[in-house]
């Protein structure tokens, strides 16, 4: 007999058959014994519960609303995209309800509409990542605080300080269970976990839930911890946008409406029995949960992309973008490019089928053109022009060991050997948009108005911008659906 059954069994005889069985499935009340809570969970709980009346640093302020309208940029541009439409479409039948569809009239249920915007803000690689965790927080946290926000009547600085929660919680869990190491030896996505505990974190913040529902919050989010690291081989990136935002994004606010509907749960699913970490193993002390919570805001460690392509690409290009401006030279004066970068980051980048997460086609759009734009790093037709595999065809790309012991922190050295024998180079230790290097306000709105335009139009852009600036005016974040919406 299976050795799982053999015990199974065994207990099940000890406490005998019929009502009996009951004893497995102790119910709330009276007479029941409450659970023991750990100190992790009790600390982390009540910061989650007291998120919503608890001021932040003007500092936290001011960077979560840049990171609330590059998220909305990211979604609004990806309503253009393969994914985003595919997202759209799916929209089209649940139409009905209270909750915006980004860039569409659309309307959908709270865990439709929080699905499909997660999957509007992952279509390509706009969105802003966090190293550290190896996730992208706000394309999960945004689209699941929109809809619970709305759902709930939310005030615009509400929002706002659920929306630094959601980015507070969700990495601070992939941290802990050790990031791209992590990822590597179980095969789990980081990106799908960390999404799913920020966005529900900052769903239950806008339903209002105490410390004990936050608790119950947390177990039912621990139960949908999920996403395996397949999406690598997803050359359409639509499966890649419902793993990174749309998934976790849904998994968050259905958390968040289960608890405030009368749901109840384990109080401590950190610690116990059968637990999300024993279950899980975490590469790093389980204490990471909590260190330096209401001290370190990881909003303030999240970077957000200068340029609109994958992560491992942005180094390389403010390299080369310097060296084209320090030095004047043209792609026809140049020999060959040797690009070093981690050995993983190179993996990840080398020669893909899409273009803006191929580094050697975008290197070639940034010889050519100089810059690279939200347009050129979406024309897949481009990738088929003799004048770009011309230059593509010059660019080796080495993945370097060395550089990979300092991942998270995205290092990349360009190397440009010209035709008159001259050999330049440049080496880039803070990308642009990332918290060492980070980008001023101005720039974060260029950014967003050259992703946002396009769908929205120059005038509602500018509003829509204003608008999250100036959040702590809006009385009910509902007010913004008119603005991120297309009609």
């Amino acid at each position: 007999m299976n050795r799982g059954r053999t015990h199974w069994m065994t207990r099940r005889n000890l406490i005998g058959t019929g009502g009996a069985m009951l004893a497995f499935a102790p119910l709330r009340g009276a007479s029941a014994a409450p659970s023991s809570v750990g100190p992790i969970m009790a600390k982390l709980s009540t910061y989650m519960a007291e998120a919503a009346s608890r001021p932040l640093p003007a500092t936290v302020v001011e960077r979560t609303k840049q990171a609330i309208l590059d998220t909305f940029a990211a979604m609004i541009s990806g309503a253009e995209l393969p994914p985003g439409k595919f997202a759209q479409r799916f929209a089209v039948r649940f139409r009905g309800g209270a909750a915006t569809v980004v860039a569409s009239d659309i309307l959908c249920g709270p865990v439709e509409a929080a699905l499909v915007n997660g999957m509007l803000a992952h279509s390509d690689e706009t969105d802003d990542t966090h190293p550290a965790s190896l996730s992208h927080p706000g394309s999960a946290v945004v689209p699941a605080a929109l809809a619970a926000g709305e759902t709930f009547s939310a005030s615009g600085e509400r929002f706002l300080r659920a929306v630094a929660l959601g980015y507070d919680i969700g990495p601070r869990v992939t941290a802990t269970l050790g990031e791209v190491e992590y990822m590597a030896e179980t095969h789990r996505s980081t990106h799908a976990i960390a999404g799913t505990f920020g966005a529900a974190a900052a769903a239950g913040s806008l339903a209002g839930l105490d410390a004990e529902k936050m608790r119950w919050l947390l177990s039912y989010t621990a139960q949908q911890a999920s996403g395996i690291a397949s999406w690598q081989r997803d050359s359409e990136h639509v499966e890649k946008s419902f793993d990174f935002a749309g998934m976790p994004a849904r998994n968050g606010i259905t958390a968040a409406l289960l608890v405030e509907a009368g749901g109840t749960g384990v109080d401590d699913v950190f610690s116990g029995a059968d637990n999300f970490l024993d279950a899980f193993k975490p590469r790093n002390p389980r204490e990471m949960l909590i260190e330096a919570l209401g001290e370190r805001y990881e909003v303030m460690r999240t970077d957000v992309k200068k340029w609109t392509v994958g992560s491992p690409i942005q180094a390389p290009l403010d390299a080369l973008y310097a060296l084209l401006n320090e030095y004047g030279f043209n792609a026809d004066q140049v020999r060959s490019v040797a690009v070093r970068v981690a050995t993983h980051e190179a993996s990840v980048v080398d020669n893909r089928e899409i273009p803006d997460i191929s580094l050697q086609h975008m290197l070639a759009v940034m010889l050519i053109d100089r810059t690279v734009t939200f347009r050129s790093a979406h024309d897949t037709a481009r990738m088929r022009d003799p004048a770009i595999l011309r230059e593509r065809a010059k660019i080796r790309l080495v993945g370097d060991d060395d550089l990979e012991k300092l991942l998270p922190k995205r290092v990349a050295v360009v190397e440009v050997t010209l035709s008159d024998g001259r050999t330049v180079s440049k080496r880039v230790e803070t990308v642009r948009g990332t918290s060492a290097n980070p980008m001023p306000r101005a720039e974060i709105i260029e950014k967003a108005r050259d992703l946002c335009t396009p769908v929205l139009g120059a005038e509602k852009f500018e509003r829509l911008s204003d608008a999250i600036f100036t959040l702590e005016n809006v009385k009910n974040i509902v007010e913004l659906r008119p603005l991120l919406q297309r009609t």
